[in-house]
């Protein structure tokens, strides 16, 4: 059982976190085009594969070859009934193997069921208002009852063919005991052989088809490990992002978009296509469209969350794809349309973007988006845990906590998702007056939103809503809050003195 412990420690270590560090590290479109259930199912399928590969079931394994010893010990006695220990070890042994071959294939419709049933019940736990406010709860339990039909029937069925070889084993280890006495009491009363000889040939023609047996029971169990290795080996192949790559010793904020074009693979037609835009420090671009026009594709474009279909992404001269992502995205204050979290506390959650902020950076983050009342309200203050990826808490106290954080990178470049959006009034000052610090100290920011006082201190905007090619404004040189000049030959909006918002 040491020896066996010893063997399986390393590799179920391995591929339990394998699994992990593909599902953190994947590019997400790759990670997008396997459903949610089923990747939980892949990285759940190491403990498949840590119980197959148990010490008792290597053991298993370990002594079937102790069969032939037994075996050969029984030649020793009777040659007769040694054959015949052998057919009953050949055809036990045969018949577990096709068992364990047919399984495969119930195996494998059991994984992708129990995937599909888990990402219905993550919905029915996660989105239980939706659920409600919707009256969605029949629709889910329709499906829940359809998948649980077909989930029971592959369970039963690989039960099933689990009963039939437990009981062919246990049939066989009778019939054999039988033919092994029957054999035996011949050949005594043929004076072959005596009654203490043939005694010991059925006890060992026991201990030869017992390991045989417990293999061939193990089946199923080997089958669903082997398909979720077969799985993780799948997984693993998924792209990663690199972890290498240029960086600059200082990003001073400037930005290119050159006939930049995106197209999601499951369309037709692009997003948008030929879009150049130079942006040189300190410039401030506001992007406006319609919903569904790409704004929040081409903000996690900018922060290399997805990579264009044509064109470049250049990062004061530097092809984006060329740069270290961990190291792009902390020169970047990212505020996401829809921000999540992790579930971790609240110090935790800003902290994981600059895990070198002191506490001094921490207490200014928090205060520039107004959350010290929020904070200070809270129980266990800097403490307080975050579950549910912050789902439950109000879309305007998640807005500021993802302002905290995207600040404490402390980047030079802001990409803000609708910044505005689910703010009160209290909560939109507060990001009008951080957009005004970041354009005195000459970040360069881009603003998804149609809120018309930021509007009123851009530089330039892109209208996603004229399609294929967006249209890029420039504002005229006098323009009371802009003194952006005129557009560079490449097209680009040159950085003003004004505020992002008056």
């Amino acid at each position: 059982m040491r020896l066996a412990r010893g063997i399986s420690k390393s590799p179920d270590q391995k591929a339990a976190i394998s699994g992990f560090h593909v599902l953190t590290q994947a590019k997400p479109v790759a990670l997008q085009r396997i459903p949610e259930g089923i990747r939980r199912e892949i990285v759940n399928g190491a403990t498949a594969v840590e119980t197959a590969y148990a010490p008792a079931n290597i053991s298993v394994v370990l002594d079937v070859p102790f069969s032939l010893l037994f075996v050969g010990a029984l030649f020793f006695l009777s040659p007769l009934i040694a054959w015949i220990v052998i057919i009953f070890l050949a055809g036990v042994f045969i018949f577990g193997a096709v068992m364990a071959a047919s399984l495969r294939s119930g195996t494998d419709a059991l994984i992708e069921a129990s995937g599909s049933a888990s990402g219905l019940v993550s919905t029915a736990n996660r989105e239980f208002e939706t659920v409600r406010a919707f009256n969605a709860g029949s629709f889910l339990r329709q499906a829940w009852e359809k998948q649980l039909q077909r989930t029971q029937g592959l369970r039963q069925h690989i039960a099933m063919r689990q009963g039939l070889i437990q009981s062919v084993t246990q049939s066989a280890t009778a019939l054999m005991s039988v033919a092994v006495i029957a054999v035996g009491a011949t050949l005594v009363v043929q004076g072959k052989l005596d009654i203490g000889a043939m005694i010991g040939a059925n006890i060992l023609a026991a201990r030869a088809l017992q390991p045989i047996s417990r293999l061939s029971q193990l089946g199923e169990t080997f089958a669903k490990a082997q398909r979720s290795l077969s799985l993780l080996a799948e997984f693993s192949r998924v792209p990663l992002e690199p972890v290498s790559g240029s960086v600059k010793a200082e990003y001073q904020g400037a930005l290119e978009l050159r006939d930049l074009s995106f197209a999601y693979p499951s369309t037709n037609n692009p997003l948008f296509e030929s879009l150049t835009v130079d942006l040189k420090p300190g410039a401030i671009l506001v992007v406006n469209g319609s919903n569904g026009t790409g704004k929040t594709t081409l903000a996690r474009l900018l922060v290399g969350l997805l990579e264009p279909t044509r064109g470049q992404i250049l990062v004061d001269g530097l092809e984006l794809r060329q740069v270290t992502p961990e190291w792009w995205r902390r020169q970047v204050i990212y505020l996401p349309q829809e921000p999540t979290f992790l579930n971790a506390t609240i110090e935790e959650n800003i902290r994981v973007a600059n895990p070198d902020i002191d506490n001094a950076g921490l207490n200014r983050v928090i205060d520039l988006a107004g959350l010290r009342h929020f904070i200070d309200e809270s129980e266990k203050g800097f403490e307080a845990p975050i579950t549910h990826d912050g789902r439950h808490l109000s879309l305007g106290i998640r807005r500021r906590l993802a302002l905290a954080r995207g600040l404490s990178t402390g980047g030079r470049l802001a990409v803000m998702d609708e910044p505005t959006e689910g703010l009160d009034q209290d909560g939109c000052s507060a990001l009008y007056g951080v957009m005004n610090e970041l354009a005195r100290r000459k970040h360069t920011i881009i603003a998804i939103t149609h809120d018309p006082k930021i509007l009123k201190g851009a530089h330039g905007t892109i209208d996603l809503n004229s399609k294929p090619v967006p249209k890029v404004h420039y504002a005229p040189k006098n323009e009371p809050g802009s003194t952006a000049g005129q557009p560079t030959a490449a097209g680009a909006a040159k950085p003003g003195t004004g505020e992002a918002a008056q």
